[in-house]
């Protein structure tokens, strides 16, 4: 088995433009090839038109005759045509999902993408006994939407990046998909956007089965050209939506893994992969906003630390923690502040932590956070203790926040799950006792 070279992989059927053509240029060419982004050659660097670059425009009504210099455009990355696959893992937790391969003298070879990677993995060496059932805490945050939501009430979500796409769903069966491709072409077609979301949403949306392997989650984004995989329950229900990037993390850990096996290709790529395995574990392990540990490594973590409790006879607690009004910084401020709010969080909590302790972004707003050693007692009074701190805390432009708490300690012989639900039931005792406080298992 061996790792491909950049030159292998790179698609060299690219469509660019000049700076000096003009947007409406751009337009005409992405339409024309029905892409979703051009390749904007700028002297020595190349910058990348998006979809969500011409959606802002024609929101702020720009005028299209205007040259593409008159823009600020994203500079995407370059990596030489000769350079191994292994080395655009770095660029997985980077929002832009396209690298510009380039010859020595910097001139464009191709580009590679995220399809691109997927499309070289060796099948043999993907995750046939891992299902996506097992990794749906990795799935992106959703925007979903009934078929009679205003295609003009969606538009902000997708211009400040929060969203790619717009799943539709009727009794949470997606019955349609709305992206920003789509919404390029209604642009410059002058279609009014003040429709319902039925009237241009593709349908109907194929999805895959929440026990579908990771090979076969691949196989079928490849085979269907998508750049993500609707996951569903056994009643069609969507559950989660998993993007080409999240599979990519998973495959290429997995891969790394089995690549020992091979002693020649090893030796080959044996310091490659030292400098790597970090990067691989991260991508897998932590959440990308805060940069806390995920659901799938809290859990890991828990099943080690609870072993040892019981092997050295100590107690140990958990905290769900969730900050209050949430969903009104976002409505009134916009999700980039929320996602300030969300870090600033974590930041403190982090920082008024044992060091022993463990803590993880559970989902949305919420928090968790492990105890080893302590006990109900004392647990309630570290709880207590961040409690202030984040009371205390100061976000730019929403001021004071709060969070409320719910404590219980970890009985032997109970799973993970039975100590969340017992900790839940005191946090949703604390939010209905007023808030910014913390109550336990005890007080329910």
């Amino acid at each position: 088995m061996k790792f491909p070279l950049i030159k292998d992989v790179a698609s060299t059927d690219v469509i660019h433009v000049d700076i000096t053509d003009s947007i409406s240029k751009a337009m005409d060419v992405m339409i024309e090839h029905n892409h979703r982004n051009v390749i904007v050659k700028d002297a020595q660097r190349y910058k990348i038109l998006t979809v969500t670059d011409v959606l802002k425009i024609q929101n702020d009504d720009f005028d299209l005759n205007l040259p593409l210099k008159s823009l600020s455009l994203e500079i995407i990355p370059t990596i030489l045509v000769d350079a191994n696959i292994l080395d655009t893992i770095e660029y997985l937790n980077n929002p832009m999902e396209y690298i510009c391969a380039v010859n020595e003298d910097n001139s464009l070879y191709g580009l590679v993408t995220h399809t691109d990677i997927t499309s070289h993995i060796d099948p043999h060496t993907l995750m046939d006994n891992y299902r996506l059932i097992d990794f749906l805490k990795i799935g992106r945050k959703m925007k979903i939407v009934s078929k009679d939501t205003f295609i003009s009430n969606i538009l902000s979500d997708i211009i400040d990046g929060s969203s790619d796409h717009v799943l539709v769903v009727d009794d949470m069966k997606p019955v349609g998909i709305l992206t920003t491709k789509d919404l390029m072409l209604l642009i410059k077609q002058k279609e009014k956007l003040n429709v319902e979301v039925s009237t241009f949403m593709s349908s109907p949306v194929e999805s895959i089965d929440k026990n579908a392997s990771i090979k076969e989650a691949l196989e079928f984004i490849n085979k269907k050209h998508y750049k993500r995989v609707v996951v569903v329950d056994e009643d069609g229900k969507v559950i989660s939506v998993i993007s080409q990037k999240d599979l990519i993390s998973l495959t290429y850990s997995k891969w790394a893994t089995l690549v020992k096996e091979y002693q020649e290709e090893l030796r080959e790529i044996n310091s490659m992969l030292a400098n790597k395995t970090i990067e691989y574990e991260t991508i897998a392990s932590t959440d990308n906003l805060t940069g806390l540990y995920n659901r799938y490594k809290f859990s890991e973590l828990y099943n080690s630390t609870y072993t040892s409790m019981i092997q050295r006879h100590n107690s140990m607690s958990l905290i769900l923690i969730d900050i209050d009004n949430f969903k009104s910084v976002n409505d009134t401020f916009g999700h980039n502040i929320g996602d300030k709010a969300l870090v600033n969080v974590s930041r403190t909590l982090s920082g008024a932590l044992r060091n022993i302790d463990i803590i993880a972004r559970w989902g949305g707003e919420e928090f968790i956070v492990l105890l080893p050693t302590a006990d109900l007692n004392r647990a309630v009074k570290i709880a207590e203790d961040l409690r202030v701190e984040i009371e205390l805390l100061k976000v730019d432009i929403i001021g004071h926040v709060s969070v409320s708490l719910g404590v219980a300690e970890v009985q032997e012989g109970e799973e993970m799950s039975d100590v969340i639900h017992r900790a839940d039931k005191a946090l949703y005792l604390a939010k209905n006792s007023g808030k910014n406080c913390v109550k336990t298992q005890e007080d329910v």
